[in-house]
């Protein structure tokens, strides 16, 4: 598995895709998650260089399409995502997500999958053509999917079936919090082949608070309290053959308080240590 900076879900701010590869680089995460607008501005060819240069690989892309909106904003979104998509592919990578709310106002379960795989099916079409795997996130907290009207997909299984209905090249961004807060287990995970987690993001939750009751903008640094079994989680992801990016996403406000960058890479490097010492599975950084 390849240690990656996902530096927006830790509070960091980067200037550039220079900024970004080195400040990566210089706290152990030989992984970033990277805009492609930043490649195409700076150019194929000197974004390589960079790359290369620094020893950091472009291991993953936020899909730069906002699909929840009206149809023309989709659209709009749809007719970039060619060159964006060209351009990471032309760094490498192959490997892009976004995340999916288990609940909606306006669409009940059969209408909201109609709506999904609509405004998915092109996109993961555009990716797949360059190689690239689309991984769409399950959101678990049970106080998320009460918040609105009508439930939608908040499990692992359910986000597989969604993605078999959208294309062969699509898969989960697997996070360990909505693992947790959706009641997943280790089995699930060690049933899944490795092609089918795009991306993996690991966190921690608050103590003393029963999983329904979990709120999803309230966790915890990787391993810092062991209410997610996080060892286990890691092991079966070994155990599959995964080998791809894995970022903290912590959402924990004391990490964004701290008074820098460095800060809070050095602290979220810590906490990797922390949970793969734990896990005892090999990592890249």
């Amino acid at each position: 598995m390849v240690r990656t900076l996902s530096a927006g879900a830790v509070g960091v701010r980067f200037s550039g895709l220079g900024e970004a590869a080195r400040g990566a680089k210089a706290f152990g995460f030989p992984g970033l998650e990277f805009d492609p607008k930043q490649v195409m501005e700076l150019g194929a060819g000197a974004a390589n260089d960079l790359f290369r240069e620094v020893g950091v690989t472009p291991q993953v892309f936020g899909l730069p399409v906002e699909w929840r909106k009206d149809d023309a904003t989709w659209q709009s979104g749809l007719d970039e995502l060619p060159a964006l998509a060209d351009a990471a592919q032309a760094v490498g990578c192959t490997r892009c997500a976004t995340w999916v709310l288990p609940c909606s106002n306006e669409r009940e379960m059969g209408e909201n999958v109609t709506f999904h795989v609509e405004r998915f099916k092109p996109i993961a079409q555009i990716l797949g053509d360059r190689g690239i795997s689309l991984g769409l996130e399950f959101i678990g907290p049970k106080t998320l999917r009460d918040s609105m009207k009508y439930p939608f997909i908040h499990t692992m299984s359910g986000m597989l079936e969604l993605g078999e209905k959208i294309g062969p090249n699509v898969g989960l961004l697997l996070d360990c919090w909505h693992w947790y807060t959706a009641h997943g287990t280790v089995d699930e995970i060690r049933a899944l082949r490795p092609e089918q987690v795009v991306y993996v993001h690991v966190n921690d939750a608050p103590e003393g608070i029963p999983v329904d009751e979990q709120v999803d903008n309230n966790r915890r640094l990787p391993g810092q309290t062991g209410v997610i079994e996080i060892a286990g989680f890691l092991r079966a992801l070994d155990a599959i053959g995964y080998r791809g990016p894995v970022a903290a996403e912590p959402f924990y406000p004391p990490l964004n308080e701290l008074a820098t960058n460095e800060d809070r890479l050095r602290t979220v490097q810590q906490s990797l240590d922390r949970i793969f010492d734990q896990a005892c599975v090999p990592t890249q950084g």
